[in-house]
Parts: structure tokens; sequence; C-alpha cells
């Protein structure tokens, strides 16, 4: 048991999240405190801002008003069920339904991992174009017009075809299948982060010129960029299973929350206060934007988010 909370930091820039797990966390994924739940936790945070700012407020409320240490450990999607499952990692705050095969094995099979509920924030995948091209080109907002504007988006990297500008490698995309299957002449330019995509895409924003890339919500920078959807083949349930054969659009849906499942049954005030946590697509931006458009840490953006909204966080709070 820790007799001090210590907060650990979440070093934006460099995407390192966290401090090594204690050997009690490790085994059990919970140390037990006096009062029989945890005293810390570890969060499983995948590398995009928006789930640093869900770790970073929910950890730093943990740790002033609880009493509870916060580690906060990047983990992409796979590796986050995996840590659930062995207890190495407590709570993912953020899952866009990425990895359905582990969900099934940790959740439904094995019961290692518990659904957290809602986040309170919807996500959504697509393909945008920036609005000032779709108001030349409306037309373009069809994929089955894509092919007509393949020179618009030519770059010297792309090799003759039309660019696409990709998502970091970790992130749920079928883009490649898309282009194969609806026969799409474009070629995907790997962007390694998206801190390396935001930074391409502002530049190509600033200078008006035409791009086509793969784009989501929740997203801070919507509120400073203006972009528009690109129609893809509207997605029904198991279109993209398996993934290589998909030929639909990503769906819209509630992002969720999961537990350790030994975490969430034995976890006391910290697990109740996660189930508890849900915020709305706005709150996430906003301690987003802080982080990624002002240049705060992940702690002080969210220091300031908790200042302002004390009325929202404190119904998260286990009743007393």
């Amino acid at each position: 048991m820790h007799s001090k909370p210590v907060r650990t930091s979440v070093l934006a820039a460099a995407g390192v999240l966290g401090l090594a797990l204690s050997a009690c966390a490790a085994e059990t994924g919970t140390d037990s405190g006096s009062g029989g739940g945890a005293d810390e936790v570890t969060f499983a945070v995948p590398s995009w801002v928006g789930a640093q700012a869900n770790a970073a407020v929910a950890g730093k409320i943990l740790e002033d008003e609880l009493g509870v240490e916060a580690e906060l450990k990047q983990m992409d999607e796979p590796v986050a069920f995996d840590a659930l499952h062995s207890g190495k990692a407590d709570a993912i705050l953020e899952d866009w339904g990425g990895v359905p095969k582990k969900e099934e094995l940790y959740v439904e099979d094995k019961g290692t991992v518990v659904k957290g509920g809602d986040l309170g924030v919807t996500g959504h995948i697509g393909w945008f174009v920036p609005k000032y091209f779709a108001d030349e080109h409306p037309e373009v907002l069809d994929y089955k017009n894509l092919n007509d504007f393949a020179d618009e988006f030519r770059t010297s990297e792309s090799g003759g075809k039309g660019q696409f500008i990709g998502a970091a490698p970790s992130y749920t995309s079928y883009d490649q299948h898309l282009i194969d299957n609806l026969d799409l002449d474009y070629q995907i330019l790997p962007t390694g982060s998206e801190a390396a995509q935001l930074t391409e895409i502002e530049r190509l924003y600033e200078a008006k010129e035409p791009f086509l890339t793969y784009w989501w919500d929740p997203q801070w920078m919507n509120a400073e960029i203006d972009m528009v959807e690109v129609r893809l083949p509207e997605y029904t349930e198991g279109c993209n299973e398996p993934a290589e054969q998909t030929a639909c659009g990503y769906d819209t849906l509630p992002l969720q929350k999961y537990f350790n499942a030994d975490f969430a049954e034995n976890g006391g005030d910290a697990a109740e206060f996660l189930k508890n946590f849900q915020w709305s697509t706005e709150d996430q931006n906003e301690v987003a934007r802080l982080i990624k458009g002002e240049g705060l840490s992940a702690d002080e953006a969210a220091a300031r988010w908790i200042e302002g909204n004390e009325d929202v966080w404190k119904q998260w709070l286990p009743a007393s």
C-alpha cells in the first residue's frame, strides 16, 4: 500500500505514460486498501490525445478526491485487453471496438474482463476532405467519384495515384481494404502517429491544398478546421468481417470502458468512480485542445478542466 499518492505525469509529446507496475498490482490488478478497495489504479491509455484526456482527468480526481494513486501506461487496444486480462492494467476508458476477437475471448469466454459502461462520447471514423475543396467540387463527396479526383490529390510521394493520408498504425482502419475492394486509384501515405498526421493536415489546410484523409470525432482540431465527410458505402453490422473483405464505411458507436474483472468487483470506491465516469465529446475535446492546441501538460489540462467543471465530476464520486 502506498502511504502517499504520487501523480504520474502524462508526457504527451513523447507519448510515454506512467511508471512500472507494483508487483501486487501486476498480480491482482488492484492493491487492497484499508477499506477493501483499490489504493492504486493502472490505466491502459491508447496513444491518441482524447484517450490521454480521459485518463488524465480520471486519474487526477482519483488522487485528489479519493487518495488513490493513478498510474497511466500507454497501451494500444490489443495490448490493453491482454493487460486487463492478466491484471497488469485495471481499466481502459476509451475502446473503439477495434479488437473484437480479444473482446470475445476475455469478456465472453474467460470472464476476466468486464464492460465498464459508456464513456459518454460517440466515436465516428470516416474519410474527409476540407470544406473549401468540397465547396468547389461537391461531387467529391461520393466515393464513386473519387477516381475522378485522383490527379487533384496526387503528390510526389503517391506513385502516380491519388494520395490518401492514413492513420497512425495502431488506429482502427480498413482503408487499404476499402481502396482495394472499391477499386480506388489511391496510395496511402503512412503518417506513423496522430501528431504527424495532424501536422500534415494543418500544413495542407493552411495552404488551402486539396487532400483526402482518414479522420474521426472526437478530435479537438475539428474546432479549428472545417472538414466534410465523403460518403462511403453504408455500414451494416458485420460488413467489415473479415477485415480483408471490407467494402463499407465505418460505424458510429458509443465508446466503451472496460475493466479487469477483479478490479471491477473488488476495487471499491475507485471502481465505482470509474463506472460513474462519463463525460461529453465537448468535454474531452476541450481537455485534448489544452494538451495539443495550447501545449499544457496532461496534468495541467486536467486540473484546468476540473476547476471549471465541478458540477460534472462531483456526480462521479461514490456516494458517501
